[in-house]
């Protein structure tokens, strides 16, 4: 209404990448969490530093705990004090284009680069009301945000819970006894999450008024392929799950695994395995398929072609921000390449096989595995590098580095170095399948950070 184009930051970034995100999208206000202030007190000092105007740093604002204030600032600006000097006879700006910016998201990285994913208000619109339809979320939902807010605007949900009157139940801090205890006490129906939050909820002692509640609590789950068993086992607790896949620059969720009732007469077992299926798509895209991006053909529908999957429609991003270049490759034919490998089933519902990018999804944030090489490469022992993804207990996957050049390649008997292409391209699909052979030790699975599991194999 203020006429402005909304950016939600990672919270899990550093200083660095926030001062690239502020100077790359030129914010001009600067909303700071009173968690956050030493971090956007770091980055603003990058920001000052890079060669700009002073008059183009952005105004910023610190958000204070609203039931017990710290006093916490970051210049003189503070929220509930700017909206009480707010003028009650302004009126809102409407919107003339309803292709104009509403949002910019930028992913996490599957490069070195995040890159900025301008939303339309008709795409927001679109993927919101479609993804209201695709879970059937009723009319005044309790929501439970188990799912960062800058994933995608929730997952669209920021807005999707409006629209459906609902409650939001905000967690600063996503553990099992925080979940349980706000499903109890305020009767939570819907939430979201990475599959993640799964392993937290089952590791956990399940509570008592727990065990009571005498109904099923919705769950829409995506960000990374969840096990058929670990469904079926979230579905003993008495969560309802529903699979979805998206992406940043599908504006959210793009295919929903929506039920049918005859397979309620299937196993459990074979119940779980469909729900992993990623599904069919929302009502806001024109189309999706898998294609070989060689010929553009659709592959057979026999769940065993694998093609590229593909989606148009006018619900997808505008485009990357001051990125033309990077925007026109992401497009063939009209189609956007999501760079994910998948099949189709007879049903038509898809299902993700592979990635045909090197993107690590550990705890349903992206990992760069670019990132990570960059860095071993700066040891003075390391000549090769190279980074894949490795099973994870807890993560689902973890980042997982196979380096040579002191004498053998770590993680292998074979020695001497990484394998190659007769082109030199080092063979990631060798690696990965080594890495699926390697386990994670208790110690490992209790670290906190799913960095740290790989580096300390190093």
């Amino acid at each position: 209404m203020a006429g402005g184009v909304l950016n939600t930051i990672n919270t899990r970034l550093d200083a660095k990448n926030i001062a690239a995100i502020l100077e790359h999208s030129e914010s001009k206000m600067f909303f700071v969490d009173y968690q956050f202030v030493q971090t956007g007190h770091e980055a603003l000092q990058i920001l000052a530093g890079e060669p700009r105007e002073k008059a183009k740093m952005p105004l910023v604002v610190v958000i204070d705990d609203i039931d017990v204030p710290n006093g916490t600032r970051l210049g003189e600006l503070e929220y509930e004090e700017l909206i009480r000097r707010g003028d009650p006879k302004f009126e809102s700006i409407e919107l003339d284009d309803e292709w104009d910016a509403i949002a910019l998201n930028y992913t996490s990285g599957t490069t070195s680069s995040p890159k900025g994913v301008v939303y339309s208000h008709r795409g927001a619109y679109l993927s919101t009301l479609s993804l209201l339809l695709g879970w059937e979320m009723r009319t005044h939902p309790i929501y439970l945000w188990t799912l960062p807010m800058f994933h995608c605007n929730g997952w669209t949900f920021t807005w999707g819970v409006a629209a459906r009157g609902g409650t939001n139940v905000c967690l600063r801090h996503t553990t099992a006894d925080k979940i349980y205890q706000n499903i109890s006490l305020h009767k939570v129906t819907h939430m979201c999450c990475a599959p993640i939050i799964f392993n937290i909820l089952l590791e956990a002692a399940i509570p008592e008024n727990h065990r009571k509640m005498p109904y099923p609590v919705e769950i829409l789950t995506g960000g990374a392929p969840p096990p058929a068993t670990l469904l079926e086992k979230m579905e003993s607790l008495g969560f309802h799950v529903t699979h979805a896949y998206g992406l940043t620059e599908a504006t959210g969720p793009a295919l929903v695994c929506e039920w049918q009732a005859q397979w309620n007469k299937l196993s459990k077992e074979k119940q779980a395995q469909i729900k992993a299926r990623q599904g069919i798509r929302i009502l806001s895209l024109a189309d999706v398929d898998v294609k070989n991006l060689r010929t553009m053909e659709s592959m057979p529908r026999d769940g065993k072609s694998l093609g590229e999957i593909v989606i148009r429609g006018s619900s997808l991003m505008k485009g990357y921000f001051k990125d033309p270049k990077t925007t026109s490759l992401a497009f063939k034919n009209g189609w956007f390449l999501t760079g994910d490998v998948g099949v189709v089933h007879s049903d038509g519902y898809i299902e993700i096989k592979d990635r045909s990018k090197d993107v690590i999804i550990s705890g349903g944030e992206n990992i760069s595995s670019i990132e990570i090489e960059s860095v071993l490469y700066t040891h003075p022992m390391i000549s090769e590098a190279a980074v894949v993804a490795m099973p994870h207990p807890r993560w689902g996957e973890s980042p997982c580095a196979f380096v040579a050049g002191a004498g053998a390649l770590y993680g292998s008997e074979k020695g001497g170095e990484l394998p190659k292409t007769s082109t030199g391209k080092i063979q990631k699909f060798e690696l990965r399948a080594m890495a699926k052979s390697f386990t994670v030790t208790e110690k490992e699975k209790e670290t906190s950070s799913n960095y740290d599991v790989a580096l300390s194999r190093l």
